[in-house]
């Protein structure tokens, strides 16, 4: 029974670091839906929510990373348990800079709230987010249950945001050629549009990340 405590505590510690991940992951789902409402309807409230829970996730990301030195520098993992542990690290940045980039939506939707945006530009955004919304959640299942089919379908949706951002950015240009005054507020637009994509980005790596993992080969 006592050669076998160790090793229990042990899975524990990795337990709690994969549970620390999904409360992050969680914050940050949130942060994003909050910074999407914000932009399609703007209110100081929940704005004001997306920062500090921006600053929160951040704070929650050092503890993970801190955690999981500890975890390795006490137990000294080797092969897949050390890859769950770089990959939690990996992970919890790539969720700490989804954050910032749901931050950055909100200083977005700030600048442009009193402008009346063409429909074209606004469609191509709210496909997009729906899709980037789904993939965050995609990331965590593939991460939290170790689901390679999961993972590996991340690359499709990322090339749905791809397309739509190709998009996006055809009928952001069209309408600042159409009317002259709108360039101002437009390239605004474009910012959110490249947000999004940089976040699929995010959520397709932490796909990738999770093969690794299991695998241990790149995909």
């Amino acid at each position: 029974m006592e050669k076998k405590y160790p090793r229990v505590l042990f899975r524990k510690r990795l337990n709690h670091l994969s549970k620390d991940v999904e409360k992050i992951g969680n914050a940050t789902l949130e942060a994003y839906k909050d910074s999407v409402k914000t932009f399609f309807n703007y209110d100081d409230e929940p704005a004001e929510k997306v920062l500090t829970a921006s600053k929160k996730i951040d704070e929650m990301n050092y503890h993970l990373e801190q955690d999981a030195m500890r975890v390795i520098a006490s137990e000294q993992p080797v092969a897949r348990d050390l890859r769950f542990i770089e990959t939690c690290i990996k992970v919890g940045s790539h969720l700490k800079r989804t954050g910032y980039l749901a931050s950055n939506i909100v200083e977005v939707a700030r600048q442009i709230k009193d402008e009346d945006i063409p429909a074209k530009p606004m469609n191509d955004i709210k496909q997009m987010s729906g899709i980037v919304e789904n993939m965050i959640q995609m990331s965590l299942d593939a991460f939290l249950k170790q689901d390679m089919d999961i993972a590996r379908e991340l690359h499709h949706e990322d090339d749905k945001v791809d397309d739509l951002f190709d998009k996006a950015l055809k009928d952001i240009s069209e309408s600042m050629f159409k009317e002259k005054d709108t360039i101002s507020y437009l390239v605004y637009i474009l910012f959110v549009a490249r947000f999004l994509e940089r976040i699929a980005d995010r959520a397709e790596t932490i796909g990738d990340r999770t093969i690794f993992m299991i695998t241990c080969e790149k995909p």
